[in-house]
């Protein structure tokens, strides 16, 4: 088949060299953009007199029919055709005629990708902030019904001191709001329009790019042709923000991992969300969240591999380029499908509260508020440090907690013990102090809920 770009060539190029140079058996999934950008081109022509109304009809009533008929299935991608462009090109061509010639007037492939490519990213950056809140929302559902849950806060994965389970809950949350905001502002810079900016050098047509660029969407142009056509920072951009977003998931599955083991047994994921054992029957493995947690190093190489694809690139476009395509859209697949099945693994999650307060019991995090409460009497803080220190260790001796070590034993240590320390070092109380903001106290945790609640009922951009 003769090539649409024939001209100082033959056109004629070795089934070898066609395979390793086709790019629509990835970029195919981009038809609904590429049919949009097209619809908004021919209107843009028309309104500066380039093509005749009657051609822009012609060509967008032909345009919609293809859109309905590849949607319907009545129409299939032709995967013989070298890109989505193409096939698109050539089938409106094939149904209208000279008006489908007509239509890649003052625009060139370099600028035609590049505006698909920043139309489909737009939408996919849009479901993926939807997804988002929908998991910040179940994370936040879950700190609500265990709101007044104990169990220890870790350091160097070693119980450091007593914390609500809804306030570690609510880190996540924080997390993933930040996730949301990086992905925001990466979308209102992918928001500019390259189309118009031809092959690099722009058109001697007289076109009106913000027209067209309004038409679409957009928020606006790219100011210079030559980087109109060969950025490819919001692609990078948006693997690198769903890199950070995907670490974070991550982190939280590796926790849920140890929380369900039997070693923690703080949490119980449900049976839809993980597997068992070939052999060992008793095996419940969280073989979700390990994926999860797997599939983030996934995109951390999908972002490497668009990075090192553009790094040496000289101005303008090259052919390398089109190897942003599959990692963007790995990246943005992987992060769809790690969301999807995220969400409702929280939402059916269980907590075993019983479980985490043992935990806090035994493992001496008072031992911060029974130095403060010696501090409170007056004693210098490394003095009253060390004293608590002496405390755990002749718990230590008796297999005992701070809870049930009997007063004169403190009194051993300090004449500033007195029968109050017991309500000091209650766990529940333990937590209830710490009021500063940002703390895991109750009165804290319930501000954060809502200022999760009132971001996350803030309008949006909206995925257009």
């Amino acid at each position: 088949m003769a090539k649409m770009w024939q001209g100082v060539t033959d056109g004629v190029t070795s089934k070898i060299a066609d395979d390793f140079n086709s790019s629509i058996s990835f970029d195919s999934r981009m038809f609904r953009e590429d049919i949009a950008g097209s619809v908004a081109h021919a209107k843009m022509l028309a309104k500066q007199g380039i093509i005749s109304d009657s051609e822009k009809d012609s060509i967008v009533t032909g345009l919609v029919g293809i859109l309905e008929d590849l949607e319907s299935g009545a129409l299939r991608i032709d995967l013989s055709c070298e890109d989505i462009h193409m096939f698109v090109e050539q089938v409106l061509t094939e149904r209208i005629g000279d008006p489908g010639r007509r239509l890649h007037t003052a625009r060139s492939r370099n600028d035609q990708v590049a505006l698909d490519l920043r139309l489909y990213l737009r939408r996919e950056t849009g479901e993926i902030i939807v997804l988002i809140k929908s998991a910040v929302e179940a994370v936040a559902k879950k700190a609500e019904e265990y709101k007044t849950a104990v169990m220890p806060g870790y350091t160097h994965l070693q119980r450091a001191q007593p914390i609500l389970f809804s306030h570690q809950l609510l880190a996540y949350c924080m997390m993933l709001l930040r996730d949301i905001d990086r992905l925001e502002d990466c979308r209102e810079r992918m928001n500019r329009s390259p189309i118009g900016s031809c092959a690099l050098a722009g058109t001697t047509y007289n076109t009106d790019r913000r027209f067209e660029a309004e038409l679409l969407g957009f928020s606006g142009i790219c100011h210079n042709s030559i980087d109109g056509v060969s950025d490819r920072d919001f692609a990078a951009e948006l693997i690198s923000s769903l890199s950070i977003m995907m670490m974070h998931l991550s982190r939280f599955c590796e926790e849920l991992i140890l929380w369900s083991s039997w070693e923690f047994k703080f949490i119980t994921l449900s049976d839809g969300y993980t597997t068992g054992s070939s052999i060992m029957p008793q095996k419940k493995n969280p073989d979700m969240a390990e994926l999860i947690r797997g599939k983030t190093g996934r995109v951390y190489g999908d972002l490497m591999s668009l990075l090192t694809a553009l790094k040496g690139l000289p101005l303008a476009y090259n052919k390398d380029m089109q190897e942003d395509k599959e990692p963007v859209f790995d990246a943005v697949d992987t992060a769809k499908a790690c969301l999807g099945v995220f969400i409702p693994m929280i939402s059916e999650m269980r907590a075993n509260p019983e479980n985490m307060l043992k935990a806090a019991q035994t493992g001496f995090i008072n031992a911060t508020d029974l130095a403060d409460y010696l501090v409170r009497k007056g004693m210098p803080f490394r003095s009253a440090y060390k004293i608590a220190g002496q405390a755990v260790a002749k718990c230590g001796e008796k297999g005992l907690v701070l809870e049930t070590l009997p007063l004169e034993d403190y009194k051993t240590l300090s004449e500033l013990f007195d029968e109050d320390l017991y309500k000091d070092i209650d766990l529940m109380n333990c937590v209830e102090k710490r009021i500063s903001e940002g703390g895991t106290s109750p009165e804290s945790v319930g501000a954060q809920l809502n200022y999760i609640k009132s971001l996350l009922n803030k309008p949006t951009g909206g995925s257009r």
